[in-house]
């Protein structure tokens, strides 16, 4: 079996990361643009084959806006997560790290925005559930723009657990709640910790939000009472962002 991963920022990300997985790299006839130019010559070094291909075929392989470029990858050989022994040991490596864990946030373009996101905030990695969570879809890592081979992404059996084994390390779980009696910008961000953002709707579970060693809300100002998971993990991480880079 295989997979199909499209767009620019994605395709070159797997082609500069992981090249022995891509069988092959299909380009739309009509780009010829230096943009197109360019990964074709990364295609060549890396030893990639290219077909060129019509756009009518492009838009059966690709369920979202391909840009005239899609690589298809054997199925389980993108190294797309780690397990909780990896996450642990990726903590050894840094002295003051920053998370970001999903609670079951299940729409891959949420999580390919946090993904993103998280890119760009310099995040440590992504933790998310086993189950009941999107996973790295070619959707996820279309909208990521290269990031979901960049940030290690995180996948557990069991959420409650792991949080328990990360307070063990040393890190500070914040999770955010329109609930919690202090806002994003009332709480300190400093040291290990992981920010925890609950699913679209329901929020964070039960026993995650127990877990959690801080609650803090967005002061939201306006008549919405709430925000996009992605919008609202963009908020939190730079504001933590910014009191980390405080001199």
């Amino acid at each position: 079996m295989s997979d199909w991963v499209y767009g620019f920022h994605a395709v070159e990300a797997l082609l500069r990361r992981e090249p022995k997985a891509i069988t092959v790299l299909w380009l739309e006839t009509s780009r010829r643009d230096k943009r197109a130019q360019s990964l074709l010559q990364l295609a060549a070094d890396q030893g990639v084959a290219v077909e060129r291909v019509t756009g009518a075929a492009l838009d059966n392989v690709a369920t979202g806006r391909h840009q005239g470029i899609a690589v298809k990858v054997n199925a389980g050989a993108v190294t797309d997560a780690v397990d909780e022994a990896g996450l642990l040991a990726l903590l050894q490596r840094h002295d003051s790290p920053l998370l970001l864990i999903l609670d079951g946030v299940t729409d891959p373009h949420n999580l390919g925005a946090c993904l993103r996101t998280a890119d760009a905030a310099g995040v440590t990695a992504v933790v998310v559930p086993q189950d009941g969570a999107a996973s790295l879809s070619p959707v996820a890592r279309k909208v990521a723009c290269g990031a979901a081979d960049t940030v290690p992404f995180v996948r557990v059996t069991n959420l409650s657990r792991t949080l328990g084994q990360l307070k063990e390390a040393g890190v500070w779980l914040i999770g955010t709640s329109d609930k919690a009696p202090r806002t994003l910008f009332e709480q300190d961000f400093s040291g290990p910790l992981a920010i925890v953002m609950g699913a679209e709707g329901a929020g964070m579970r039960r026993l995650t939000e127990e877990n959690c060693d801080f609650l803090v809300s967005l002061p939201m100002q306006g008549s919405v009472s709430s925000l996009n998971v992605s919008v609202a993990t963009g908020i939190c991480l730079f504001e933590a962002v910014r009191q980390r880079n405080r001199p």
